[in-house]
């Protein structure tokens, strides 16, 4: 289990020493259910909108939700069909765990709730889980090897993340996504097999940026596979390393610059 630095210790590891009077931004509490859910689903359209940009969409296939703050067993979710570079807040629709829709007038897509409500089940403490058939990250998927700890992105990964290799078609029983919730157990990730890569975390933020880097080191170990055979960070140093990057902190407060920049480019997200 990672251990969660302060938010000193994460200011004092990426600066250094700072002044007793600077504040470290942190994830946000609230006085309602209200403000909590309006803030969850912006920040969910958000991650849409960065999918969208990052280029991880392939035709009506990927996902992200994130837990109704008021019944932890609803969750809201893309409607199916929608261009990721179109969600608004206003568009996400409300389901529980066995795909009703509880708000909205759009449909639901059937994998969407088969994966994440058993991963949600799964997993109390995630808030939210990413999807998506992102072209690295399937593409090394159908390798059936785990990442190796051979950047310092990647040490983020270092022991955290799991391998799902019982592929058998879209996803449409409950079974199955029963199955990939067991495989992720504990970890922060998992790779899909012949599929793609899924990320959770305590935020929309964290599991938003988990899948990002995870993409990019999917990437940068299939680019170093290609040239040679890449050297290996040593699993001491590895630890150490995910211990300063790897963290539910860590995630969420990596994932900053990319939300101040999508919101400032597309504030219509927020309707």
């Amino acid at each position: 289990m990672t251990t969660e630095p302060t938010p000193a210790a994460l200011l004092a590891a990426a600066v250094g020493p700072a002044p007793a009077d600077i504040e470290v931004p942190l994830p946000p509490t609230f006085d309602s259910v209200e403000a909590e859910r309006q803030y969850r689903k912006e920040q969910l359209a958000a991650g849409f909108r960065l999918f969208g940009r990052f280029g991880f969409s392939e035709g009506v296939a990927g996902h992200i939700t994130v837990r109704d703050p008021e019944n932890p067993n609803w969750f809201w979710v893309n409607p199916f069909g929608m261009s990721f570079h179109q969600i608004k807040a206003s568009d996400l629709i409300l389901v529980d765990h066995e795909g009703t829709l509880l708000h909205g007038n759009r449909l639901v897509n059937k994998a969407a709730f088969v994966i994440h409500s058993q991963v949600h089940a799964a997993r109390p403490d995630s808030i939210a889980a990413a999807h998506s058939h992102s072209l690295y990250g399937k593409a090394f998927s159908s390798l059936g090897i785990p990442l190796d700890p051979i950047t310092q992105d990647a040490c983020a990964f270092f022991e955290d993340h799991a391998l799902y290799s019982d592929y058998r078609g879209v996803v449409n029983e409950t079974e199955e996504g029963k199955r990939i919730a067991a495989a992720l157990g504990s970890c922060k990730a998992v790779i899909l097999q012949n599929h793609g890569l899924l990320t959770v975390g305590q935020s929309v933020a964290e599991a938003v940026w988990w899948f990002v880097t995870m993409e990019r080191s999917c990437q940068a170990q299939l680019l170093a596979m290609a040239a040679g055979t890449p050297k290996l960070i040593d699993r001491e140093t590895a630890l150490t390393t995910r211990g300063q990057l790897g963290t539910h902190l860590a995630g969420w407060f990596q994932a900053r610059p990319l939300w101040d920049q999508i919101t400032a480019s597309d504030p219509d997200l927020f309707d």
